[in-house]
């Protein structure tokens, strides 16, 4: 199934560093373009962060955003309560050398060594915050796969319409050969001119080969095809290649045009390019 490049994904998850959560959002860009937000706790992981969504995602200028909302101060901070009581007895016994002296609660918290940060595992931080994007990732890959299958709908609907319109231009050959065929008789016979048979035979063949459009129609339907089997194809991207086969539809239908002779098949090139352009359109979203 086909993937939009455009799409958004948010997630978050509880963990004993507090809280993590993630958002990514992504539009449309030829290449893979990824800007990272970061809380400082977690910068260093930034090379695994690109690593894990490149293996992904492989087009879009993509947007995430990863936050931290740490534990409450109780949870993270631990008092030295060893110490402190060192520190208290140790005023008691200067306490009346120095009358002058007060220690307030909030200075006591400031000598080194009473308050100890936990330590924080670097390995068991990783490993949460990658399972936070893999999860977002999971979830952005299904809403790109849901707007992939309606762009897929609409792109099939453009394909039925080329395909008719190969086949009424089919139809209208034969007609148009037997009238150009009438139309040289006629100018011949106005002008007065007798050719052998044989001759007349052989410049009308060489008149409407310039003019046989059964290689164009050929190569439209085998490009119809091809278009529809990558509209059913496996999870690879397949943007690029769409839009190559894109150029050979144009192309194809460019050369309807220029050689057509009857106003049915000119308007048909016209619808062609017109129908190819809405596809165009559409397989710029995809990845």
């Amino acid at each position: 199934m086909i993937r939009s490049m455009t799409a958004y994904a948010a997630g978050e998850r509880a963990t004993e560093f507090g809280v993590l959560s993630g958002e990514l959002r992504a539009v449309n860009h030829r290449f893979l373009e990824l800007g990272l937000r970061l809380p400082e706790e977690l910068r260093a992981f930034e090379p695994q962060l690109r690593e894990r969504v490149a293996a992904r995602v492989s087009r879009g200028k993509l947007d995430l955003v990863l936050r931290l909302r740490v534990a409450s101060v109780g949870d993270a901070l631990q008092v030295d309560e060893a110490l402190v009581d060192r520190l208290g007895a140790l005023a008691a016994r200067l306490g009346s050398r120095f009358p002058q002296m007060q220690v307030g609660f909030a200075d006591l918290l400031q000598f080194p060594g009473v308050l100890q940060s936990r330590g924080i595992d670097g390995e068991a931080l990783q490993r949460e915050t990658l399972a936070v994007l893999d999860a977002v990732l999971d979830d952005f890959t299904a809403a790109r796969q849901r707007e992939g299958g309606k762009l897929a709908a609409v792109i099939g609907d453009r394909a039925d319409a080329i395909e008719r319109i190969v086949g009424e231009v089919r139809t209208l050959v034969p007609q148009i050969r037997a009238g150009q065929r009438q139309k040289l008789e006629a100018r011949l016979a106005d002008l007065g001119t007798a050719l052998e048979p044989g001759r007349l035979e052989q410049e009308l063949v060489l008149w409407l080969q310039k003019l046989d459009v059964d290689e164009e129609l050929d190569r439209l339907g085998s490009h119809l095809t091809e278009l529809r089997r990558i509209l059913k194809g496996g999870r690879e991207p397949v943007g690029r290649r769409l839009d190559f086969l894109l150029q050979e539809f144009n192309r194809e239908a460019n050369t309807l045009g220029s050689k057509s002779v009857d106003a049915r098949t000119s308007n048909a090139a016209v619808e062609l390019k017109v129908l190819i352009d809405q596809i165009r359109e559409q397989i710029q979203n995809i990845e």
